[in-house]
């Protein structure tokens, strides 16, 4: 079923125990939602200590944190991590979650991944329609004044900076004066 990961120099993990506050919502006098669920009626205490019987398989890689021993009994796997991205976000997971090393690659990752998805469409011969991947038609139907000033506010934002770049003042090019030794 499920293995606990090793602790080796490629795998890096973390005992939960060396955390300062790991399972510091363990006790159920100390749980925040006790009230609330008082209030909705629900009487039986959820408790975290069991896992399911049936663990969702591991078919696909699944990135873990290296806070977690293991994964989480249901995880998404809609894509494993492939290309540039997937070594991004590979390399990132190699750090804590509370560290710019976790989450910074990660958000880099995401915008390779937009990248690689233009770039594989075009491979394919498909034409990516941005226009409406971008929802813009939705936006059109339900939000038009919002997407008119979104659409003019780009337009000018683009029109300001061809005209600013463009307006630079040319330098007048120097007029090499011969002497008149140099001719012989």
């Amino acid at each position: 079923m499920e293995s606990t990961p090793k602790n080796t120099p490629k795998n890096p993990r973390i005992d939960p125990k060396q955390i300062k506050g790991w399972g510091i919502d363990a006790d159920p006098k100390n749980d925040p939602t006790y009230p609330m669920r008082q209030r909705m009626n629900v009487g039986q205490d959820p408790d975290s200590k069991h896992r399911p019987d049936h663990l969702q398989p591991e078919d696909t890689e699944v990135l873990r944190s290296i806070e977690r021993p293991n994964v989480s009994a249901v995880f998404g796997t809609p894509a494993p991590p492939t290309g540039l991205s997937g070594l991004i976000r590979r390399a990132a997971f190699k750090y804590s979650e509370n560290e710019y090393k976790h989450w910074l690659p990660l958000i880099v990752a995401d915008r390779v991944n937009v990248v690689e998805g233009i770039v594989g469409d075009l491979a394919h011969g498909k034409l990516p329609n941005i226009w409406a991947e971008k929802g813009y038609d939705m936006e059109w139907k339900h939000n038009r004044t919002a997407f008119i000033t979104k659409l003019a506010t780009i337009g000018a934002v683009t029109a300001g900076l061809v005209v600013w770049l463009s307006s630079g003042k040319k330098k007048p090019t120097k007029t090499v004066k011969k002497d008149y030794l140099s001719r012989f």
